[in-house]
């Protein structure tokens, strides 16, 4: 891995690079994604099959689209009972961790007859894409439905692209339905996020669409916000590991390459203290890239967006960790969580070297759909709010109102509102 002397010039071209991985900056696909969007929007099923034939090759009709129960049972017996078994587990701390931000509907009543509050109401109907091209990612369907359940979610409707034999992955079949998947449907890309902001003769229209997928997704989500909500536009993934002279070089290298085999975009930073450790874990690095199964995709990586940063000090290193807000932070110093009341950017935060970062894309609970390009600097992780919308709630008895009429009929004209201010003066005509 390079390794680089951090100073503000170094900083400055690191964020630069970066940001080029944004789906922002992929413009020559845009108005492809919009011709399918519009497409699939006036021709409905049509377009949608159209598009599934064209890209993956499979020859749907109304009656096939919609995966069977049949379907399902096949799957789990296609899928070893025991990762069955870490599946449900998985589930129940995600599930754990998630209704522990469940939120509820409150009111306030005062002596004078006013009653303020807050209903908290759960999304009707919820749109989850589940990226089948190269690989299933059980994990991810299982971080974007549990918090929809947890919320309370009515409906959650599931795309997914199939192969040519219009078959969908066994272990993504079985995790759907191990969480409480209502309805799963055979079509990915562009065509299946129009078809899910829209509406088609076999698909509802949902109110909101989460989960990843490849740059047409992320713009295709894009392109129909506004007609219904999203989740985000993410990026490819990070990892950023903030450690000292007291770090393990051969974990860090090792937690370093997690990320970087999961995409050739993907990025992996170290920031240290120690030059000592800059160079064990820049050996261990190439130690395991040779033997890993994904090294070609790592080697990319880890040669386009991949560093480890030497800092003078603790707070130079903390200062390039905050400005470069990355979606996954780990945390490997003597007192790591005193380190940690100093970081105000991050999508997700490990602590010390046994809270290794695949333990939070799998297993511990915590979302593992994160912010990423720099976005953690005002955005969260995916949470049960994102599942909820929340409606004011306004009483004043007459008593009430006439005590401040005066005052809201004044603020009215201040602004040139008269309709507002008669709608007040009326009452106490």
């Amino acid at each position: 891995m390079k390794i680089v002397e951090l100073n503000e010039e170094t900083k400055k071209d690191i964020l630069s690079n970066l940001l080029k991985r944004s789906p922002d900056s992929y413009g020559e696909y845009e108005q492809i994604v919009k011709d399918i969007v519009a497409d699939v929007k006036a021709n409905r099923d049509k377009a949608l099959f159209d598009y599934t034939e064209k890209f993956d090759k499979a020859k749907l009709t109304p009656e096939t689209l919609r995966v069977t129960k049949q379907e399902i049972e096949d799957a789990y017996k296609e899928v070893d009972a025991s990762l069955v078994e870490i599946i449900r587990k998985a589930i129940a701390n995600i599930k754990y961790f998630h209704e522990m931000q469940k939120q509820r509907s409150w009111f306030d009543t005062q002596p004078n007859g006013i009653l303020l509050g807050q209903k908290v109401t759960p999304l009707e109907k919820v749109g989850v894409y589940v990226p089948g091209g190269k690989a299933a990612y059980p994990s991810s369907l299982l971080m974007n439905v549990i918090p929809a359940k947890v919320a309370g979610v009515d409906r959650i409707i599931m795309t997914t692209p199939c192969n040519a034999e219009g078959k969908v992955y066994p272990t993504t079949l079985v995790a759907a339905n191990e969480a409480g998947v209502d309805d799963i449907y055979k079509c990915g890309g562009a065509q299946a996020i129009a078809a899910l902001a829209f509406g088609t003769e076999s698909i509802p229209k949902v109110d909101k669409i989460v989960g990843p997928g490849n740059i047409f997704v992320a713009l295709a989500k894009k392109a129909v916000f506004g007609h219904c909500g999203i989740d985000s536009v993410a990026g490819p993934s990070e990892v950023m590991v903030l450690a000292d002279e007291s770090a393990n070089a051969r974990y860090v290298a090792a937690d370093l390459l997690s990320q970087a085999e999961h995409d050739e975009m993907a990025s992996a930073i170290l920031v240290t203290t120690s030059a000592e450790l800059a160079e064990a874990v820049s050996k261990e690095v190439d130690g395991f890239t040779a033997i890993l199964e994904r090294k070609e995709i790592i080697r990319k990586s880890l040669d386009n967006y991949g560093y480890i940063l030497v800092a003078d000090n603790m707070d130079d290193a903390i200062d390039t960790v905050n400005e470069i807000a990355s979606e996954h932070l780990e945390i490997v110093t003597k007192n790591p969580f005193d380190t940690m009341t100093r970081i105000r950017n991050a999508g997700a935060i490990f602590l010390g070297e046994y809270s290794s970062e695949p333990l939070g894309d799998y297993f511990a609970g915590p979302n593992h759909v994160l912010p990423t390009n720099g976005t953690a600097k005002f955005f969260s992780p995916l949470s049960v709010d994102d599942f909820i919308k929340k409606s004011s709630v306004i009483y004043y008895g007459k008593e009430a109102l006439s005590a401040v009429h005066e005052d809201v009929e004044a603020f009215a004209k201040a602004e040139g509102l008269t309709a507002h201010a008669n709608s007040i003066h009326v009452r106490f005509e």
